[in-house]
């Protein structure tokens, strides 16, 4: 019988070894800017093509290489770095393995053009699919050039799972900005199909965070500094004023390295507990310096992933620092009553007399009456948009109850979102009774309703006991008219006497022009200033008394996370974003003709079981439930 166990070809081991390397073009780049630092470079550019899918080039003014090195540089495990196993505990650059040109050239077609300061000419060498193509001198400046093309050309099948050059541009920004962040003393420039984004000239770790992520952040960043035995922690912290559920910029660095460790951000966030709301996050940057011999780099290809002999510690001491920080420049306001020149404050004599004040009486003023044209809202607008809504509706009255009776059209959308819940199996949704109701009951005016502190209506019926959620009925019901909206472009738009200037990074910037067209169809008017600004001259009615840039900085950091249809996405998260910033409050007291008008509007919607995030919006208390408990 005939061996059956074979070696791999070079070419096809170099497929494989691109698959732990190089994901997708922000992989390109950040393994060909760790190669320009480690190359001693002080000025950095980046310029991509279609999201880096058809282009990534990287120059820098290194020190270069011979014309030997730039041959071997693009063979498997070919470095300068390391000679010995010991010395893969003892790393001070960043790449070390050799394996990321020889991956590259594997999947890609590679130019190189390189020169070292002492030499006359450079060297020039092509590759494609690993195969080296022309390799010849050539008059270049003293540094690197590497133009990689057509990424996962010859692998359809890697290329093909690419996402759109928004998304891919994306994932180039934010890689681009962990390393820049490591390097201040480093000019960087990032052009994207020929237009400048970034520009980051040498700068201060503060003053690089600024030039990132705008000017806004200065204000919000305070100072961290500790020294230990075990560690070294320097870097910045957000106030806990500037929490946000979204969009928070979280960063750590080890050793000059980006590093991801959930362990440590919750040394951070335990730090805030109890300063800022529950779910929101602040901003930090944060630096480490350990012993090279007490951390691990070389767990993940990334290099993202790193352990550390001494977590625990760490841990402990990363903590208490943020907590100390926070306390020092976190001033309380205080009244300070030793100044001169306080202010003088009236004090009443004994004699003084109180003029009469006569209070005119209303006879047909009555406090506990409610206001039955008064809907549920948090502003004039939105009671204008309901008007508006509702004028839609059929009338019961009018023999056009058959919408109600349709409803139990849903029934099998309601038991699979259910399934895992039986309680939640209701049969409100059945039409057993004669007269044709079943759902109706729910917002019958007949039916008696009532608030459950602020926070949940409640309406008995012949299945059990209905328990809605107040605050999630009303974002399903404006998410639904938020959809609707941008898809018929009939948002109408409320301008501002005083535009707001409203500053973005680089990152949301290239998310915000791909949604632009959907943020104009919900009826926001932006114009591009220039550096990331952006004014706003028009912000959607019935907004008033939201703050609109909270709200757009959330929306643009909703889209940044999906990774497929950013436009179908984009509009999705606008829409959520808006009624959950819009919708009631929990602690608003509804009257009785609100809490009806916000059943009917609920159960008239396409799923009203669930808000569009997932999140259960009413449950049912069935009867037998009850009567197990006696």
């Amino acid at each position: 019988m005939d061996d059956i166990i074979h070696l791999l070809p070079d070419s096809v081991a170099n497929q494989i070894a691109a698959g732990e390397v190089v994901q997708r073009p922000s992989s390109i780049i950040k393994e060909m800017v760790e190669n320009s630092i480690d190359a001693g470079a002080e000025n950095v550019q980046v310029l991509v093509t279609d999201g880096g899918k058809t282009n990534v080039q990287v120059i820098d003014d290194g020190k270069g290489m011979s014309e030997t090195d730039a041959r071997m540089s693009f063979e498997r495990h070919a470095t300068s770095k390391i000679q010995k196993a010991s010395d893969l505990f003892n790393l001070s650059t960043m790449g070390f393995r050799g394996e990321a040109l020889a991956s590259i050239a594997a999947v890609a077609q590679v130019e190189l053009k390189t020169r070292r300061p002492e030499d006359e000419l450079g060297t020039y060498i092509q590759i494609s699919g690993s195969k080296i193509e022309t390799q010849e001198p050539v008059v270049c400046p003293a540094g690197s050039n590497f133009s990689v093309k057509n990424l996962f050309f010859n692998v359809p099948a890697r290329r093909k799972f690419l996402k759109s050059n928004q998304t891919e541009l994306t994932n180039v920004v934010a890689d681009f900005q962990r390393m820049v962040l490591v390097y201040p003393d480093v000019s960087f420039t990032l052009y994207n199909n020929g237009v400048e984004m970034f520009k980051l000239p040498k700068a201060t770790v503060r003053q690089r965070i600024v030039d990132v992520f705008g000017k806004k952040i200065n204000a919000d960043l305070l100072p961290i500094e500790v020294e230990t035995s075990l560690v070294s922690i320097s870097g910045y912290v957000g106030k806990p004023e500037s929490s946000k559920k979204k969009g928070t910029h979280q960063y750590f660095f080890v050793n000059g390295r980006y590093m991801r460790h959930p362990y440590f951000h919750s040394a951070v966030m335990k730090a805030y507990e109890g300063l800022i709301p529950v779910g929101e996050h602040v901003s930090y940057f944060i630096y480490f310096s350990v012993e090279t011999s007490a951390i691990d780099v070389n767990v993940h290809p990334t290099k993202t992933e790193i352990k550390f002999d001494n977590e625990q510690p760490i841990w402990q001491v990363l903590s208490a620092a943020v907590k100390e920080t926070i306390g020092r420049f976190c001033n309380v306001p205080m009244i300070d009553f030793d100044v001169e020149g306080r202010p003088d404050i009236p004090v009443m004599g004994l004699n003084t007399s109180i003029p009469h004040q006569p209070k005119l009486s209303s006879p047909t003023y009555n406090p506990f009456k409610n206001d039955s044209e008064t809907k549920y809202s948090r502003s004039s607008g939105w009671e204008k948009l309901y008007e508006k809504y509702t004028t839609m509706l059929p009338d019961k009255n009018n023999g056009d109850a058959d919408l109600f009776v349709s409803l139990p059209e849903h029934t099998k959308e309601q038991e699979m979102m259910s399934s895992e819940e039986p309680h939640l199996q209701s049969s409100i949704w059945n039409d057993n009774k004669k007269n044709g109701v079943g759902m109706l009951d729910v917002f019958d005016s007949s039916v008696p309703k009532f608030q459950y502190k602020g926070k949940y209506i409640v309406v008995p019926g012949d299945a059990g006991i209905v328990v809605v959620n107040q605050h999630r009925a009303h974002v399903r019901v404006l998410f639904e008219q938020n959809m609707q909206c941008i898809n018929t472009s009939i948002r109408p738009s409320q301008k501002e006497l005083f535009p707001r200037v409203l500053q973005f990074d680089g990152e949301e910037v290239s998310v915000l022009e791909a949604m632009m067209e959907d943020i104009n169809s919900l009826g926001f008017e932006l114009s591009n200033l220039g550096g990331g600004s952006y004014s706003i001259n028009g912000i959607p009615c019935g907004l008033e008394g939201i703050d609109i840039e909270r709200l757009l900085h959330e929306m643009v950091a909703s889209a940044k996370e999906q990774t497929c249809n950013i436009k179908k996405e984009a509009q999705e998260a606008m829409a959520l974003t808006m009624a959950e910033s819009a919708s009631i409050v929990y602690g608003q007291v509804l009257s009785m003709v609100e809490m009806e008008h916000l059943l009917q509007d609920l159960f008239s919607t396409t799923a009203p079981a669930r808000t569009p995030d997932g999140k259960l919006i009413y449950i049912i208390i069935e009867d037998k439930m009850l009567n197990g408990f006696f």
